[in-house]
């Protein structure tokens, strides 16, 4: 491990050693709270609780900005401290930034003025932003030179959203979430483009890499990006033919990297499985805004659903699995009931995108999918996330 002081490190409660462990434990349990929360919402079963701009914008808002980026830190913190050769984030200072998320989370509850709501709100995506690019840029770093960029990208939409909704402008409010949501997609091709093909050589005991294709990782990223800016000027948050073709120059790229990808054995092994079923979502979700914008979707949040149930929350399920199992020391073999997670998050997606427009009964089964499914990692993984290492590392 990369900690500086081995005794130190052993004296910081587990969950504080590194940024996975409270954000993903955080970031699922939310995950299940708020889809719970927003079932009961939609059944008018809490008319009392009004947050500011209604429960619609609390349930756009906080499923990119409170889940969402809750499993990117944990992911990012962990994972920079193997790019760079530096510490990870730990103990207080991790406590700290975990808190700031949490405050964000919070305020909704409290009669706040929406001010100091999005002030508390707002904390979070540039402290992250400022630890993660610190490391990355000390080590030059330069192929990870987007990623706090785009985190601070992230949370102007956040700014933008929450100033929607200061102004009463629904407009703007739906705008700079869309955009967050597709800047998320720029994170999820960049590194999943990287950790899939790795992930799944080393799932099949693969002795040859997949042929690496650096400049497609790029070009999505740089028509991902195109989308997002477009959705948050307003340029793209209507139906225009011209764009759809950065959503199909961003689908035919993901749809040839699953294809390079593709082996016999996938099927097999339920952790590699559903991180290529999620990032196929991707695709779809892409495929789904070509169609909108070229008039043969009707219904734009269709694709929107696609990408945040199917594409990122199968894609954090996946990842939130693997990278517990082998950060706690364990073999990458999850628990059983981990298959039935992956099944019920995907048939969610399938219920919410596919099934939707035939009837409201479809909303109410890709809520319980979900739930089920998040409820599921949480079970079996909370004590792994609570508990020191099994190998005696520190980490």
């Amino acid at each position: 491990m990369l900690l500086l002081d081995r005794t130190a490190a052993l004296r910081i409660l587990p969950l504080w050693r590194l940024g996975f462990r409270p954000f993903f434990l955080a970031g699922a349990l939310f995950a299940l709270v708020a889809i719970a929360l927003w079932g009961v919402i939609l059944a008018g079963l809490l008319p009392t609780w009004q947050p500011p701009g209604g429960a619609l914008a609390w349930h756009r808002i906080e499923m990119p900005f409170g889940f969402g980026l809750a499993v990117i830190a944990g992911f990012l913190l962990t994972a920079v401290q193997n790019w760079t050769g530096r510490p990870g984030l730990s103990g207080w200072p991790l406590a700290g930034l975990f808190a700031l998320w949490c405050l964000g989370r919070l305020a909704w509850f409290v009669p706040l003025p929406v001010a100091l709501l999005a002030v508390l709100q707002l904390a979070f995506v540039p402290v992250l932003a400022w630890v993660l690019g610190r490391s990355i840029f000390i080590a030059r770093q330069t192929h990870n030179y987007p990623i706090p960029g785009v985190l601070m990208l992230i949370g102007l939409s956040q700014a933008l959203s929450l100033y929607g909704l200061a102004c009463g402008e629904p407009e703007l409010q739906r705008r700079g979430v869309l955009a967050a949501l597709w800047l998320i997609a720029a994170l999820m091709g960049m590194i999943g483009g990287r950790v899939i093909p790795f992930f799944t050589q080393r799932g099949l005991g693969r002795a040859q890499p997949f042929p690496a294709r650096p400049w497609q990782n790029w070009l999505a990223l740089a028509a991902t990006l195109l989308i997002a800016l477009s959705l948050a000027a307003g340029q793209g948050a209507r139906p225009q033919p011209l764009w759809a073709l950065p959503y199909l120059l961003v689908a035919g790229i993901h749809a040839l990297q699953l294809w390079r990808w593709r082996a016999g054995g996938i099927w097999h092994v339920p952790l590699l499985w559903a991180l290529h079923l999620a990032f196929a979502w991707l695709v779809l979700a892409a495929l789904g805004m070509a169609a909108w914008h070229l008039g043969l979707l009707a219904v734009q949040s269709l694709a929107t659903h696609a990408l945040t149930v199917g594409a990122m929350g199968g894609l954090i399920l996946a990842m939130i699995a693997r990278v517990t199992l082998g950060h706690t020391g364990r073999p990458l073999q999850p628990p059983r009931s981990m298959t039935w997670a992956f099944v019920a998050l995907h048939l969610g997606a399938a219920s919410r995108v596919l099934l939707a427009p035939f009837g409201s009964h479809a909303l109410w089964l890709a809520a319980a999918c979900w739930s089920l499914a998040f409820a599921l990692y949480l079970k079996d993984y909370a004590p792994m996330l609570c508990r020191a290492r099994v190998d005696g590392h520190p980490g």
